[in-house]
Order: structure tokens, then C-alpha cells, then sequence
């Protein structure tokens, strides 16, 4: 086999990609099965599903048929909310769990029940012009027949052995030889295959009440863990009414609670009052103002994110005007802040976007929290469970507390900007950046880059990225310039510069609007591409 440097050591620029179809996601051939269905008259819905299951198969490092997936559907005139988180078991040890140090990250104590595949299943019955199994054909062809792992996925596969190889099940699925993959080899996941089959044929039904929930029940009962039949069973999803802000004319959306995309709507909110496109692109004075509105978001989402029934304060009243127009008023411009907002875990996500020439389009996030998720592998089946149970909080008083049949805190979060009243029907775009708490800070970086200054969506998410960490902490990739540094610094900003511009920092989807069609892009920190005709 032949053996590259697979380094990428020059600055590259990809270029937006326009057409009336457009999909968009970190791995071409998940792209390329989307594009597909397109192709064969399915709508951006059917296209989304589709590439949604072909990201459990080609790109497992960072998603799974065992996790969650949330979604904004634009079906031409109006906007509709998925969630497709799960629910932790009814009988999960709350007592001693609430007596660890710190949530355990691995086994069986983190897992909920996995969302993902009923809220493929609910956006098929609800868009859908496909059937449902047709849908999942690409990813079980992949599965069953294989394919060649990019650079990206490979490097995340190789790290994950390090960490899950100590579970034989997961060991015997995504170890070849013994070995993670390398980049250009040629894999394939029959287990997989043979899952997504049975989903396909029983359109869900086989998984959460049938042979595979029985497999999922019996790997639990066997490892002495909660979670049980009725759990599966009684699982489903949940069709919400999207949250906003209007920033610029535009019309921001994210999903309510329990995901955390209100941290970027209090953020851009509070940017709102600040007149951003006055100053340089890149600046420090800019970047200072983004990151302390960004600290201020976190505060709150970290104080009040939690599943929707154990809610204290509404997001209607996180995101009241006045209360916006205040928190603007707490950032100083002239010193770098300490706000509350506890300190961000690490998560792996993929998202994907698609468009159509009706008009529609889907920004789909789906993820299995940690990478891999929770190490746990249901032997034979390929289903490697998620572990987001980790984003419960121990402290017993707090809405997001860990206790029984509660969604927990949840990262993943899909935006969509839609047109304001009055606005321009071509202020519409599916987006999204994945990767843990970098979410909402992508979330807001990218949308001030588009509506401040004009950005096409392909700059706006090449475009160098900060990050902030805690405190007073901050990351900063390659690419701003030695003066907005030292500017940063003066204000009391902890820098760290990083050597590359990684997947660390987020990896963007996006598509947006034009008079005509679409305009598509894709994140050069993923192997992904944006493909249309």
C-alpha cells in the first residue's frame, strides 16, 4: 500500500460550492450517499437521513448508531425543532452517583438511551418523499462492502484505541488485526451493516422493541446496569418550537433546552448592542467583545441548561430584550472578565447540512458525546452506546442533577438562520460547528462573520477561530495577526496560541440562501466537502 506524509503543511482555501442541491458534511462519502438520494427525487429530508446513517459507518470516531441527533427542518415556510436526545434509565443509581468526584465518563453509568435513530425515523414520517429504508441504503452498502478512511477519521480512530481498547466488545468491532486503521485502508463494519438492516425493515421498531433492543437490554442485565426494556420502549422524541434572537436583520435559531444553543443566543444578543461591523475583521477589539459575550452565554446555559421538565427560569426570559441589553452592559472594553460559567468538557460530534430546490433545507447534528461515547459496544451489533449522561451535574440542587428518565445537558446543537420579519428571503442558512462546548462559540463566530461583515459561508468558516476555555483562558488558532495579540493580552486575556488549526476548534457545515439556489461550504479542519448539482 502506498504511504503518504498525509501533513497538509500549506494554507489552502476552498472555494463555496453553488447549486440547487447542496450537501454538506465531514466525509465525502457521506456527502456523496446524500447527493445520492437527492439524485433519485428524495427532498433535503431524505437526503439528511440519509447521510445521518451513512456518518454511523464511515466516520464512527465521533457519532454512532447508539447516540443522539437534534435537528432544525426549513420545509419552505416555516421552521420546525427535533429533539432526539434520550432519556437516563428509570432505575440509575442516583445516590451513589451523586457521591463521585466527578461523572464517570466511561461504562455503562453515562449511558442514556439513544435518540438517534427514532429522530432519523421521525423526520422520514414528517418530510420525507422517500421511504424510510431507502434512506438507509447507502450506509448499509458502505457497511457491508466498505470503504477507505480519511485522514481525519483515521487519526481520531487511533487515538480512541488508546482509550477504548480495554473493552473487548469495542475491540472486537473497530480493531482490524488488532489495529485501528490507517488512512486509505479499506475497512468494512458487517455488524453495522446488519443493524442498519433491521432498522431499515422495521423502521426503528426492531431497535427500541424488538430483537435489537433485546441485545441492548441483555448486555446491560449482564453488566449488573439500569438500564432497561421499558426504557427503550417508552423512548421518543420531541418536536420543539425553536428559540431566537434577531441579530443584524437576520433571525438567529437554535433548539431550547437541554441543548446549549442558547449560550450562543445570549452571546450574539448581547452583540448585538455593540456595532461589531464598524470595527476590523480580526481585530482585537472585536474579538475581545465576542469573548467575554461568549463567557456570559456559557454562565447562564451552565446555570440553567437542563432536561425541559426540570427547567427554573425559561429561555424566553434568558433571552428577554432587556435582559440582553444588560449583560452588554456588564462587559468592560477595556479588561478581560471572570464570569461563572464553569469549564467546558471535550465532546466529538458530526453535523451535516443539505438543501434542495424546493426551498428546504436540514441542519442535522449527531453525536456519541466522547468520540466513540461511553467504550460500551453491544456485542454483534455494532452499536457503540453513547455516553452524555456524563453532562449531568452532581450537584444535587441543580436543575441539570443527575436522577432518573431526565435528558441531561446536551452539546450538540444544529443552527439555522432564518429571515426576520421584513427581512430578505434569501436571509436563510442551515449551519452548524461540532465539537463539545465549542458549539455555541463556532455557533457565534461564524454568524457575526457572515451578518457583520459580509463573509460568503466557505470564508466564514475558514476563517481562524478563538476558543475560550475558562476563566480568563483563551486559544488562539493560527491566522490572527501579532497586534491583535498583544492586544488581547493587555486586556488580561491567558492566551495560548495553538501550532495548527484543528478539529479542536470546532468543524463547520453550511449552506445558505441565494436568489437562485444555494451556497454551500465545508470546514478545512474535516475531510469533508460541500457537493451539489
Amino acid at each position: 500500500m502506498t504511504t503518504f506524509d498525509w501533513a497538509l503543511p500549506y494554507p489552502s482555501q476552498r472555494e463555496p460550492v453553488t447549486a440547487e442541491n447542496i450537501v454538506a458534511t465531514s466525509t465525502p462519502a457521506a456527502a456523496q450517499a446524500g447527493l445520492q438520494i437527492l439524485r433519485q427525487g428524495g427532498n433535503a429530508v431524505d437526503a439528511a437521513v440519509a447521510t445521518a446513517a451513512c456518518m454511523t459507518v464511515v466516520e464512527p470516531t465521533t457519532n454512532g448508531i447508539g447516540g443522539d441527533a437534534f435537528a432544525q427542518v426549513w420545509d419552505g415556510t416555516s421552521l420546525k425543532g427535533l429533539n432526539g436526545s434520550g432519556r437516563s434509565p428509570k432505575a440509575i443509581d442516583t445516590e451513589r452517583l451523586l457521591r463521585c468526584e466527578k461523572f464517570p465518563r466511561t461504562g455503562w453509568d453515562p449511558i442514556t438511551v439513544p435518540g438517534c435513530v427514532q429522530a432519523w425515523v421521525d423526520l422520514n414520517k414528517a418530510f420525507g418523499q422517500l421511504d424510510f429504508a431507502d434512506c438507509l441504503k447507502p450506509a448499509i452498502d458502505y457497511a457491508r462492502n466498505g470503504y477507505l478512511v480519511g485522514p481525519q477519521t483515521a487519526r481520531l480512530w487511533q487515538r480512541a484505541a488508546g482509550v477504548f481498547g480495554r473493552f473487548e466488545a469495542w475491540r472486537e468491532t473497530f480493531l482490524f488485526d488488532g489495529k485501528p486503521p490507517v488512512e486509505g485502508q479499506k475497512i468494512r463494519l458487517p455488524d453495522h451493516a446488519e443493524t442498519l438492516e433491521s432498522i431499515a425493515e422495521t423502521a426503528g421498531e426492531s431497535f427500541y422493541r424488538g430483537e435489537i433492543a433485546r441485545r441492548i437490554v441483555d448486555a446491560a442485565e449482564a453488566a449488573g446496569a439500569p438500564l432497561n426494556a421499558s426504557d427503550l420502549a417508552e423512548h421518543d422524541s420531541l418536536w420543539v418550537e425553536p428559540i431566537s434572537v434577531d441579530y443584524r436583520g437576520a433571525r438567529i435559531n437554535e433548539l431550547p433546552p437541554n441543548g446549549q444553543g442558547i449560550a450562543a443566543l445570549i452571546g450574539l444578543g448581547i452583540l448585538s448592542h455593540f456595532e461589531l461591523g464598524s470595527m476590523e475583521v480580526d481585530s482585537g477589539p472585536l474579538l475581545h467583545l465576542q469573548i467575554e459575550a461568549m463567557k456570559i452565554g456559557f454562565a447562564d446555559a451552565h446555570r440553567c441548561v437542563a432536561d425541559p421538565d426540570a427547567l427554573q427560569v425559561q429561555p424566553k426570559e434568558l433571552l428577554a430584550e432587556a435582559r440582553l441589553a444588560e449583560l452588554a452592559g456588564r462587559i468592560d472594553p477595556k479588561q478581560a472578565q471572570v464570569f461563572d460559567s464553569g469549564i467546558p468538557k471535550p465532546g466529538g460530534t458530526i453535523l451535516l447540512t443539505t438543501a434542495d430546490q424546493a426551498g428546504r433545507c436540514v441542519s442535522l447534528i449527531q453525536s456519541n458525546y466522547a468520540g466513540f461515547g461511553s467504550g460500551i459496544v453491544i456485542p454483534g451489533t455494532g452499536i457503540a452506546m453513547q455516553n452524555r449522561g456524563a453532562c449531568f451535574t452532581l450537584e444535587p440542587d441543580h436543575p441539570n442533577a443527575v436522577g432518573p428518565e431526565k435528558r441531561p445537558y446536551h452539546t450538540i446543537i444544529p443552527g439555522m438562520l432564518t429571515p426576520a420579519p421584513g427581512g430578505a428571503d434569501t436571509d436563510l442558512m442551515a449551519f452548524g460547528v461540532m465539537g463539545g462546548f465549542m458549539q455555541p462559540q463556532g455557533h457565534l463566530q461564524v454568524i457575526s462573520r457572515l451578518r457583520d461583515f459580509n463573509q460568503n459561508p466557505q470564508a466564514a468558516l475558514d476563517a481562524p477561530r478563538w476558543q475560550w476555555k475558562r476563566g480568563r483562558a483563551v486559544s488562539l488558532e493560527p491566522g490572527f495577526d501579532e497586534e491583535t495579540i498583544a492586544y488581547l493580552q493587555g486586556l488580561g486575556h491567558e492566551l495560548s496560541l495553538a501550532d495548527t488549526r484543528s478539529v479542536s476548534f470546532g468543524r463547520g457545515q453550511a449552506i445558505h440562501r441565494l436568489k437562485d439556489g444555494w451556497c454551500g461550504g465545508s470546514d478545512l479542519r474535516a475531510d469533508g466537502q460541500a457537493v451539489g448539482f
